[in-house]
């Protein structure tokens, strides 16, 4: 049993310092990599205040298809390319979408979203899911959130 002492109230970095200690402790020496997307899901959302879904896309056949996740239904496939994160996906790169309404293609699984974080989770260079987190608040996401999750990610890529 994992118990972890959650404070939202400090900086983000420290808050990020301690989401990827629980987030180590929760997937090391596990080498199931659904579990541990579920495990670090659900940490994600105890962990991070003001979001309305948390959780995985994995790569699979060269789209998207839902992982484990926190929040409402949401898309199971998403083609490469397609809203925040299938461009996240087709570019490699990290997703910080203040208005999601205002970016082009946007999918609106939840028609509450108003911002978008999505980070990549590469091994060996190569997409193996992204991390993808809405919120009802607009301009949610900064650039500590984006650097936090960036960090998350690379200690899942082998975990995952």
């Amino acid at each position: 049993m994992y118990a972890f002492d959650i404070a939202t109230d400090v900086p983000k970095r420290e808050l990020y310092a301690e989401l990827l200690k629980a987030a180590d402790a929760l997937t090391a020496g596990e080498p199931d990599g659904i579990a541990n997307m579920a495990n670090i899901s659900a940490l994600i959302w105890q962990f991070v205040p003001d979001l309305n879904w948390a959780g995985f896309y994995r790569m699979v056949d060269g789209e998207l298809v839902l992982g484990p996740f926190q929040g409402k239904s949401a898309c199971i496939r998403i083609p490469l390319g397609k809203g925040v994160c299938g461009a996240a996906a087709r570019t490699g790169t990290t997703q910080l979408v203040e208005d999601v309404h205002a970016f082009p293609g946007h999918i609106a699984c939840d028609a509450d979203s108003r911002s978008e974080l999505v980070v990549p989770v590469k091994r060996n260079g190569a997409i193996v899911a992204v991390i993808d987190l809405d919120s009802p608040l607009p301009a949610r996401f900064d650039a500590d959130d984006a650097a936090g999750f960036e960090t998350l990610a690379e200690l899942l890529s082998t975990r995952i």
